[in-house]
Order: structure tokens, then sequence, then C-alpha cells
């Protein structure tokens, strides 16, 4: 993922002139004057040869997240009754393992890049714990990998082995 200064011109539009302009969602994108045609393209200017790229680098896509916690021991009556109201919560919750003091939390994730998905596991635990009543434990592990490499380790028969069912299940 390149990283550059707001408002820097995107790689592939050279040193053309060109206005930028507000997009969906507050993205920007860059407009070629009749200057930035380039013959050699067909008359596709660089904002042709960079709008693939940008929607490329804007498309979502599913990540898998193992998100493990940890703390004081509670019953598991609670814990259990608080992953459920979790799965209700987040819909996207494929499994749930859990135990007296410690649970782990299986889903998928609708994200940008690895950063985003990461940041949004990071806070689902605290964001839901009022609300589902989850044990006040901290998180102690997280793994996020995409969907391709998800399935290249099942296939492979390494990585976490696949839920037994969707919902929540002792340890």
């Amino acid at each position: 993922m390149r990283r550059a200064r707001p408002g820097a011109v995107p790689r592939g539009m050279g040193g053309t002139p060109s206005r930028r302009v507000a997009g969906a969602a507050g993205e920007e994108r860059a407009l070629a004057g009749v200057a930035g045609m380039h013959a050699d393209h067909g008359g596709r200017g660089a904002v042709a040869e960079a709008e693939p790229q940008v929607r490329e680098r804007n498309a979502s896509r599913l990540w898998h997240v193992t998100l493990s916690v940890s703390g004081d021991e509670a019953p598991t009556a609670e814990v259990r009754r608080a992953l459920e109201q979790l799965a209700h919560d987040h819909p996207f919750l494929l499994t749930s393992r859990y135990a007296g003091d410690h649970a782990e939390i299986r889903y998928w994730e609708e994200a940008r890049d690895l950063h985003d998905a990461a940041a949004l596991a990071l806070r689902l635990w605290g964001e839901h714990r009022a609300t589902a009543k989850l044990p006040p434990w901290e998180i102690v592990g997280l793994e996020v990998i995409d969907r391709e490499t998800y399935h290249q380790r099942l296939a492979e028969g390494y990585g976490p082995p696949p839920a037994r069912s969707v919902g929540v299940h002792p340890y």
C-alpha cells in the first residue's frame, strides 16, 4: 500500500496538470485536461489509467478474524449468554468458543485493508462490552488473514480448524 500526502498526485499521473475534485465519501480523484491526454493510449488519458487503480485500492475485501480474550474467572453461563448477544449484535460472527476465563471469537470482517480490519477487530470487544454484557477481559490475541490465505491454509491442513458449526460453544 502506497502512502502519500493528502492531495499528492497518484502514481501514473506524472507531472501532467490536473484538477482535483471531491468524489464519493470524501475521496478525491484527478481530472486531467486535454493536455494530459496521450495519443499512444488511443485517446485515453492518465485518468483512465489511474481509475482502475483507485477502484482496486478502495475495494473492500473479506478478512478472517480470530480474536482471543482472557481475564478473571466469570460464570460460564454468563459468558455464553454474553457471546450469544454479541453474535446477535455482530451478524458476521461465525463461532465463539469459551471457558470461564477466556474466549475465542471467529468471524469475517469486510474492510479495505489489513489495517482497517485489525482496527475494527480490536474495537469489537470494547464497543460491545456494555450492550452484550461481556466480561471485563482484555484482548490477548488477534489474527487477521485474507480470504485466500484462509482457504489456502485449510486446503493444506494448516491454520485453525474449521468452526464446528456456527454459534457459541464451550471449549
